[in-house]
């Protein structure tokens, strides 16, 4: 079952181009490892992309960061595994996120990560905006029944 704060579907090749701009942004740039780290970076604006990975347990732990990115408008990515994210940016030990700060070498293979989920980051808001006025209208609706 897809975790509940897994917003869309991310193919291989996109995750691994992700994981290759991590790598490469490691090397030649500046990167935030943790959810803590990744939060401070986002709520900072310093971020230009954010990888989050797909199988944390608890799920609390990362549920806020793909609302908090819609919010500050910060590109963000899925990768199927915390050990891979891990790896990618030289840990021997699981990774949840990684916030890509400054980009270094990465700067392109951000680019086409960004530009690859793009389409799907705003499929995803238009979706959830949809959910949001069509409750919004149906307590309005509620509400005027209740007063007559």
């Amino acid at each position: 079952m897809a975790k509940s704060y897994v917003k869309f579907e991310v193919s291989k090749e996109v995750a691994e181009k992700a994981l290759d701009a991590v790598r490469l942004a490691k090397q030649s740039g500046t990167v935030r490892k943790g959810v803590n780290e990744v939060t401070k970076s986002v709520e900072r604006g310093l971020a230009s992309l954010v990888v989050i990975a797909e199988d944390i347990d608890p799920e609390e732990v990362v549920i806020h960061l793909p609302k908090l990115c819609e919010q500050r408008k910060i590109a963000f990515v899925y990768v199927p595994a915390k050990e891979g994210l891990g790896k990618a940016i030289g840990m021997s030990v699981p990774c949840t996120s990684v916030a890509i700060e400054k980009a270094g070498e990465a700067e392109a293979a951000i680019k086409d990560v960004i530009s690859k989920v793009s389409g799907k980051v705003q499929a995803h808001a238009a979706e959830g905006s949809g959910k949001s006025e069509k409750k919004a209208e149906e307590t309005k609706q509620a509400k005027e029944s209740k007063s007559k």
